[in-house]
């Protein structure tokens, strides 16, 4: 993982295609006028994840030992409170891996610490809802003070 996300990081940083993906995901039409093939860019950021989603898949049956459907069920909101905690704004454009690793660190704790502490699972649930609003409220501050 931690090599994957250097490599990822340097590409998106140093490289013409890794700019072209953050222009693209901020705003495609300006992208688009700019002369970045936003289609073809589109294609490979789509072939990458499905890449990426694919040894994921393949590492939790090697995990599980089984191959169950719905062993990721309920991750979503995980995985948008980490990377919306990480500073990625869901406007798009923005944001870093390194963000994320450390969102998704944060939402372990969290996850952890209510476990400890016995929270109910519907508390948890409310209580990450709440951290994403508060995440994306403080982004669009952030975002309207520029």
């Amino acid at each position: 993982m931690f090599t994957l996300v250097i490599i990822f990081s340097l590409f998106l940083r140093y490289t013409v295609l890794g700019r072209q993906i953050y222009a693209v995901g901020s705003n495609e039409q300006a992208a688009r006028l700019s002369g970045v093939p936003v289609n073809l860019v589109k294609l490979f950021v789509y072939t990458i994840t499905g890449t990426l989603a694919a040894l994921a898949g393949i590492m939790t049956a090697g995990l599980l030992g089984t191959s169950a459907t719905n062993s990721g069920t309920g991750s979503e909101l995980d995985v948008i409170a980490a990377v919306v905690i990480g500073g990625a704004s869901l406007a798009g454009g923005e944001g870093t891996i390194i963000g994320s690793i450390i969102g998704a660190a944060i939402m372990a704790v969290l996850r952890n610490a209510f476990v400890l502490l016995q929270f109910p699972i519907y508390m948890q649930t409310i209580s990450i809802g709440v951290v994403i609003i508060l995440a994306v409220a403080i982004d669009q501050i952030r975002r309207r003070s520029r």
